[in-house]
């Protein structure tokens, strides 16, 4: 270990190159600075460009971009009309499976440019993610389909509408027999009274809900477990001692906003007398979850029901009821942690009614109706869990769907409709669903791009994007909520909502009429009118019934299905385990085309533009391979080639594989980026399977990875300690580096009077999830710069997680930094620019003066927080002359040559300050909110006057877990940090001091 990489007893470390301190860890940090030869960006045609950079260059204008016919409701004001430059503020919603999430939409002179969280609605609460914020880019990726098609050649939307009104009276004499709608999940009152209109006038028809990915296992459990279909709803909020069994509830589980959120309130300490939660985490890969947790146990996702089998064993020995008979003996002998075991059972009881036991998608329904049995026996249920009737939902079913695909291959069914999903690309291997789906007298696809399943359909209909669509939505809570559309839509496309009147009734209907009648069924007193403009204005229909289900565990039940799908023993063996997991960025891969998210580097293996086979050192070593290594992994006889990636901390015997890439019919920047991990999948193995295969090609293939971008040498950036020594030494942060007194060769700057702008982050609070590092990129017109530039570390966000180890190799601990601009008073770039092209302002801001820049980078070389970014090629030399606005009006578009960085949105700031001049007073505490703020679903980053001493911001800095990153280079940041606290239980021997 070298001694640079020593802090204060703790050794921390972004990569294991940089632990080794390997000649290629040294090699990239020497080559940091690269010379430019070219304009171009090498290796990249014209046309690849215009492809690549196409859906951003969009958001800057669209040719006959228009407002829709129907009347929609801003959220905050409702001018006479638009008012140039003036943007104008709409509440919607964004629907996703059976969930959805409010937002409020910025709209500039008709054209959708960023999503925020609407504070209204519970599943977002102003919050966001970095998938809702990417959304936008989506609704201008110039890969949508733009076409109804009719094997292959260009049709109308008439011309669909009299084939299938053929169709459909062809099957009306037989009430459906032989007909088949495969649609994606939804949670919509207007979709549920479509499709009961359709099924009720086709009987005889198959409807089946799919989902690759789903939360089926959950459903299902807990409908077993209490005789009802139910859905959890978890409080985090509430809850002081969790346990997180395979699940990653921060990131990638639905409602990830509303569990981030509420976890993150339990983890805010501002003095040694307020407490926080405890976390303790199970999982085969290492999950952004797991990176929270004070203690965390590696173990592979199949071993994950023994493990909880034997936990309840250990709860009821230590007098908790679980009295399930015999169900559980079989896992008295076990090979798990008995200290863990025991100390975690013991701290779940100790928190009865605070407490909260939660398993991921990939466990199987037993898993969940015994964790929902132990849940309800510490009686957590109605406290930190609300059980929530699912209604106007369309659940996903594999049995379903496994039976369709029989009955397509058995000729019982003749034709097909395939509504938003794409299982030609998704569906198991097994299904051989495209050979089915070659058999099919008549086969539809209605889909948002022309993808796999497109291009082996008769016919392809356009969707529309959520932003140019009516309809409505159901939260997994029962919120419900409106969609309303922000612009027509762009290619001609057509909504769910339209498609499924169609299909029910033949009838070519409104979007927005078939909503309303809905809703006019629903409203049916007095006051229509005033009901629905107020949930357009809303974003969310307020209701007065409450929530009086008195759901309880049978426990019958769960005995019953644990005797059924026994778990897998415990055992130590040799085989082979593959996980699969959703991607944080791309989903299931239906955002697969979207590049703000495939350059968005992953959270924990800080890959960008691919996937790959994720496993831990030890198995790479016994494999005998290295990253970037090709190997084919096989199961049965299915195989698929992806590269190495190590990540310290993963289950041994274990390779994580991220579903959503591998994409061929997807568009430009999708197609080819990655594996298909799908091809490995099964229907009796949708998440985990064991009996793999590894072998060796021979061949290499180069990853973009971001994890030693912006090393800053080992010195003490992060600071962090647990909650019991913070109580003993509340100053630790602060004591954590000693210099001695500062001085400075130069003026201080002058802040008398004016604002002062400065931010703090909550390490304790932050997830690392990058919702900051997307929402700032929509903000800031940042490029788009394709995986050969991420390689060469030429990445373009003004905002990065940094992502540091520390402890063991075999299971280290680690946390998140955000690091941006620092805004620091004495900056080191300001005093090496020749040209004066970085400068202080006035209110304390670091700035660029873009047309000053020659770009010399001394600026970026005498930072030593790494945060400048230059543009090593002109992204916008290619662009149309009628291409003449950025995506955001207010924020200017750079070029080749220009260094630039974060400015604190400075166009927020002083938007604020003018619409405070006109109204003759200050700005408020709390009016102006950064990008980065605006989406952190932790609310960990807070903005505002530092000078302003009842400020929140002003308030944090003076708290003791305040520090400033390389304060002993007298830079004096105006960005500052509060240092990470753990909540180690001291019962467990990991419970180890963090500080020396």
């Amino acid at each position: 270990m070298k001694d640079d990489l020593k802090i204060f007893g703790r050794d921390y470390w972004r990569s294991l190159d940089q632990l080794a301190q390997t000649p290629k860890f040294k090699e990239f940090l020497e080559a940091e600075f690269p010379s430019v030869v070219d304009d171009n960006i090498p290796g990249l045609s014209r046309r690849k460009f215009l492809t690549l950079m196409g859906a951003s260059i969009a958001l800057a204008g669209v040719a006959g971009c228009r407002r829709p016919v129907e009347k929609i409701i801003p959220y905050v004001t409702q001018p006479e009309e638009i008012v140039p430059g003036v943007p104008n503020t709409y509440a919607t919603t964004m629907p996703l499976g059976t969930a959805a999430y409010g937002l409020l939409v910025e709209c500039n002179e008709g054209r959708p440019t960023k999503i925020e969280g609407n504070p209204d609605h519970p599943s977002t609460r102003g919050r966001s993610n970095a998938i809702m914020q990417a959304s936008i880019l989506g609704l201008y990726d110039p890969d949508r389909s733009k076409r109804v098609t009719q094997n292959g050649n260009e049709k109308s939307w008439e011309d669909f509408v009299s084939y299938w009104r053929s169709l459909h009276l062809s099957y009306d004499a037989n009430g459906g027999n032989g007909l088949a709608v495969l649609s994606e999940s939804f949670a919509s009152p207007t979709l549920a009274r479509l499709k009961k209109q359709f099924t009720d006038r086709f009987p005889n028809a198959e409807w089946v809900s799919y989902e690759p990915a789903s939360d089926e296992n959950i459903h299902e459990g807990v409908k077993v477990a209490t005789g009802e279909s139910l859905y959890p709803v978890y409080k985090f909020e509430n809850a002081e001692t969790i346990l997180s069994l395979d699940s990653d509830f921060l990131l990638t589980e639905t409602d990830n906003i509303r569990n981030a959120t509420g976890f993150a309130e339990g983890r805010r300490v501002e003095s040694v007398n307020d407490s926080m939660n405890r976390l303790y985490c199970v999982e085969s890969d290492y999950s952004l979850t797991g990176a929270m947790a004070d203690h965390r146990l590696r173990l592979r996702s199949s071993q994950v029901g023994a493990f909880t089998a034997a936990l309840a064993l250990e709860m009821q020995s230590q007098g908790l009821a679980i009295e399930i008979g015999d169900a559980l003996s079989a896992y008295r002998t076990h090979a798990f942690d008995t200290e863990w075991l025991a100390a975690v059972a013991k701290d779940l009881i100790a928190a009865r009614g605070k407490s909260l036991v939660i398993a991921g998608r990939r466990q199987p329904a037993s898993v969940h109706a015994l964790i929902l049995l132990i849940n309800d026996v510490l009686g957590n249920v109605d406290n930190a869990i609300e059980l929530v009737q699912q209604t106007y939902t369309s659940l996903p079913s594999n049995r379903q769907f496994s039976d369709l695909v029989d009955k397509m291959r058995s000729g019982k069914i003749k034709s097909l409709v395939v509504l938003g999903c794409n299982p030609i690309y998704n569906a198991p291997a097994d299904a051989d669903f495209a050979g089915a789906l070659k058999q099919l007298q008549h086969t539809i696809h209605f889909g948002i791009h022309a993808d796999e399943t497109a291009q082996l359909s008769e016919w392809h209909i356009p969707q529309s994007h959520y932003l140019e669509s009516w309809g409505d939505a159901t939260a997994i809570d029962g919120t419900r909520s409106l969609i309303q559309p922000m612009i027509e839509p762009l290619f001609g496309a057509h909504s769910s909502a339209e498609m499924m009147m169609l299909l029910a009734t033949g009838i070519d209907a409104r979007g927005y009429d078939i909503v309303r009648q809905t809703w006019q069924e629903i409203w049916t007193g007095a006051g229509f009118e005033k009901k629905w403009r107020r949930a357009l204005h809303d974003g969310v229909i307020k209701t007065d019934a409450s929530n009086d289900l008195d759901a309880r565990v049978i426990k019958q039940n769960v005995a019953s299905l644990l005797s059924r799908e026994p778990f897998e023993k415990s055992k130590s063996d040799s085989t082979i385990e593959i996980a699969f997991k959703i991607s944080p960025s791309v989903h299931d891969g239906r955002f697969a085309n979207n590049g703000w998210l495939q350059e968005l580097p992953d959270p924990i293996t800080k890959l960008s533009w691919d996937n790959a086979a994720v496993m831990s050192e030890l198995s790479a070593r016994e494999f005998a391979v290295a990253n970037e290594d090709i190997i084919t992994l096989s199961v049965d006889g299915r195989q698929v080639d992806l590269p190495v990636w190590i990540v310290p901390g993963v289950a041994d015997k274990s390779i994580v594989l991220e579903l959503g890439f591998g994409r061929t019919s997807a568009g430009g920047v999708a197609n080819n980026v990655g594996s298909n991990a799908y091809r490995l999948r099964t229907r009796n193995r949708l998440w985990f399977v064991g009996g793999a295969s590894i072998f060796k090609t021979g061949r290499k293939l180069g990853l973009a990875n971001t994890q030693d971008h912006g090393s800053m040498e080992g010195r003490p950036i992060v600071r962090e300690s647990t909650l019991t020594e913070y109580r003993i030494d509340p100053e630790f942060a602060r004591e954590m580096v000693e210099h001695p007194p500062l001085e400075s060769l130069w003026d201080d700057h002058k802040y008398d009077k004016g604002y002062q702008w400065g931010m703090t982050i909550d390490l304790n609070a932050c997830i690392g999830c990058g919702a900051c590092t997307i929402a700032c990129q929509s903000e800031n017109n940042i490029a788009l710069v394709g995986k050969e530039q991420v390689r060469n570390g030429r990445e373009m966000h003004w905002i990065r997680v940094d992502r540091y180890y520390t402890g063991e190799v075999k299971s280290p601990e680690m946390v998140h930094q955000p690091v941006a601009c620092q805004h620091c008073e004495m900056a080191p770039c300001e005093t090496v620019c020749p040209v004066n092209a970085t400068v202080h302002d006035r209110e304390g801001l670091n700035v660029m003066v873009y047309n000053r820049c020659i770009g010399t980078r001394y600026c970026s070389n005498n930072c030593p927080y790494k945060v400048r970014r230059f543009n090593f090629f002109n992204y916008t030399n290619n662009l149309a002359d009628t291409i003449k606005m950025a995506q955001n009006p207010d924020v200017t578009v750079r070029s080749r040559g220009v260094m630039e960085k974060c400015t604190f949105c400075v166009q927020r700031i002083n938007s604020a300050k003018f619409k405070a001049k006109k109204d003759g007073r200050n700005v408020g505490d709390g009016e102006i909110r950064t990008a980065c703020q605006q989406a952190c679903p932790a609310d960990a980053i807070k903005f505002g006057d530092i000078r302003d001493s009842k400020s929140e911001v002003a308030r944090l800095k003076k708290l003791d877990r305040n520090y400033e990153v390389l304060a002993e280079f007298n830079t004096r940041p105006r960005t500052s940090y509060l240092a990470k606290l753990g909540n180690p239980n001291p019962e467990l021997k990991k419970a180890q001091k963090k500080i020396t």
